[in-house]
């Protein structure tokens, strides 16, 4: 079965494997995914080198159906993010 890693996970780990206490940890991660999130808010893209790209980019509005009524209706413009993995770790990932 597999398991999620959560930030509390992520949390756990470093202050593991550093000698920081854990209350700074928590604050440094959770101060980390704050700078992510505001990046890509901002429709910039974030690089991790060696582990993938973040990419932000707006959906045009487009034409969509309810499958229940089968009506019509217009869906709105959005923003989406897409993941994409770096051709290093695709290939330690498919070793």
């Amino acid at each position: 079965m597999k398991k999620t890693l959560t930030k509390a996970d992520i949390v756990e780990a470093i202050y593991e494997k550093t000698t920081q206490n854990r209350t700074d940890v928590k604050m440094i991660v959770e101060k980390l995914f704050t700078i992510m999130s505001d990046a890509l808010k901002k429709d910039n893209d974030m690089l991790l080198s060696g582990f993938g790209k973040f990419e932000c980019y707006a959906k045009k509005a487009r034409r969509g159906r309810n499958p229940q009524t089968e009506e019509t209706i217009t869906l709105p413009p959005r923003k989406v993010i897409v993941f994409r993995l770096s051709r290093k770790f695709r290939a330690e990932l498919n070793a």
